[in-house]
C-alpha cells in the first residue's frame, strides 16, 4: 500500500491553497506554512516517492557521507553527488572572489564559475581540503560533537552520538533519551549552512520494533523533503539492522514548510500524477556482513550498495535549487 505519495500531494495542495508569501535568504521567494507532520509505516515499503523519479543513489551517498562523519564535499563529488556543490561554491565566492572584486586569481587559482570550482575539487586534493570543507555540519555533529576544545594545547573532547545511540538501543531500549542532535549552538557560525533537519529521536516498541522521528526547521518541500523522507527511512533501516530490530514508524516533524516560487508549476504537475506501489529496499550482503561483524564504521567505509526492488515511478520533474 502506498499512502505516502498521497500524503505528500496533500501537503503540496495545502501549501498552494494556504501558504503565505514570504521572502527568504536566497531571494527566490516562497509560499510558506508553519508546522506539518509526515508519517509512514515502514512495513508498507521503502519511503521513496513514485510520483516523480528520485535520485536514489544521490540520497544514499549523502547519508553515507553523514554517517562517515565527513564534512568535505570531495567524497560527494567523487561519487557523483552534487547537492552540496552550490553551498561550497557560494562559500568560496564569499570568502575569496567577492573580497578581491574583479581579481579572480586567488591564491594561484583562476576560478570564475561553479563548474571550474567543482573540477578543481575533483583534481586538486590540496584545494579540495581547503575549499571543499563546509564546517562542522551534520557529519561532524553526529559523529564528533565537540564539547571541550583547548586552543592552547590543540586538544578537544567529543561525543560520537551515533555510536552512543546504537549502544543505548542495545542496552537500554526503553530509554527516552535515544536522540541525536546536529544543532550545536556553539558552532553554528562555523557552518556553511546551519542544519535544516536538526535532530532525530528513536523509540522502541515491544523490545524489537524501532521507530524514528526527525525534526526539521526549514523544508524545501519540492526538492528537499522527498530526499529527507527517503534519507531518514534509510537511516532507520541501517540502525535497525545494526541493533537487530525491525523498522516500524518513520515520522517527520516539519517547521517552516515552503514551496519556492519557481517550483509552483512543478508541484502542480506532481499533484496531478497517480502513484505506484512503494519499492522494497535490498542491502548488499557485504554491507550487512560488515555491519554485523565489524560495526557501523566499517560498513559505511567499505563496499556499500543498496538496491530497490520493484521501483516504478513517473519521470523526474526538473526544478532549480536555491542556495
Amino acid at each position: 500500500m502506498n499512502s505516502l505519495d498521497r500524503e505528500y500531494q496533500i501537503l503540496l495542495e495545502y501549501i498552494l491553497g494556504n501558504g503565505v508569501d514570504k521572502a527568504d535568504r536566497t531571494g527566490t521567494g516562497t509560499k510558506s506554512i508553519f508546522s506539518w507532520q509526515i508519517r509512514h509505516n515502514m512495513n508498507d515499503g521503502f519511503p521513496l516517492l513514485t510520483t516523480k523519479k528520485m535520485a536514489f543513489k544521490t540520497m544514499v551517498t549523502e547519508l553515507l557521507w553523514f554517517l562517515r562523519g565527513d564534512t568535505n564535499i570531495k567524497f560527494l563529488v567523487d561519487n557523483g553527488c552534487h547537492i552540496w556543490d552550490g553551498d561550497a561554491w557560494e562559500n568560496y565566492k564569499r570568502k575569496t572572489l567577492e573580497e578581491f572584486m574583479d581579481d579572480t586569481t586567488i591564491a594561484g587559482y583562476a576560478i570564475t564559475n561553479k563548474e571550474q570550482f567543482i573540477n578543481k575539487i575533483k583534481t586538486d586534493d590540496k584545494f579540495a581540503k581547503q575549499w571543499g570543507e563546509l564546517g562542522p555540519i551534520y557529519g561532524a555533529q553526529w559523529r564528533k560533537w565537540v564539547y571541550d576544545k583547548d586552543m592552547d594545547y590543540g586538544t578537544e573532547s567529543s561525543v560520537d552520538q551515533i555510536q552512543n545511540l546504537i549502544n543505548e538501543l542495545k542496552t537500554n531500549p526503553n530509554s527516552r533519551r535515544l536522540m541525536v542532535s546536529a544543532w550545536n549552538v556553539g558552532e553554528l557560525s562555523e557552518m556553511t549552512l546551519p542544519p535544516c533537519h536538526y535532530s532525530f529521536q528513536c523509540y522502541v516498541r515491544e523490545g524489537k520494533y524501532l521507530s524514528l522521528m526527525w525534526n526539521q526547521r526549514s523544508v524545501d518541500t519540492f526538492l528537499g523533503l522527498p530526499f529527507n523522507i527517503a534519507s531518514y527511512g534509510l537511516l532507520l533501516e541501517i540502525i535497525a539492522k545494526t541493533v537487530n530490530m525491525v523498522p516500524d514508524q518513520l515520522i517527520g516533524n516539519l517547521g517552516d514548510v515552503h514551496l519556492y516560487n519557481n517550483h509552483i508549476e512543478q508541484a502542480k504537475e506532481q499533484i496531478s500524477r497517480s502513484s505506484f506501489e512503494l519499492p522494497k529496499l535490498k542491502m548488499n550482503p557485504i554491507f550487512l556482513a560488515n555491519l554485523e561483524h565489524k560495526g557501523l564504521d566499517e560498513a559505511v567505509n567499505g563496499q556499500v550498495n543498496f538496491e530497490l526492488e520493484n521501483y516504478q515511478c513517473h519521470p523526474s520533474i526538473k526544478a532549480p535549487l536555491s542556495n
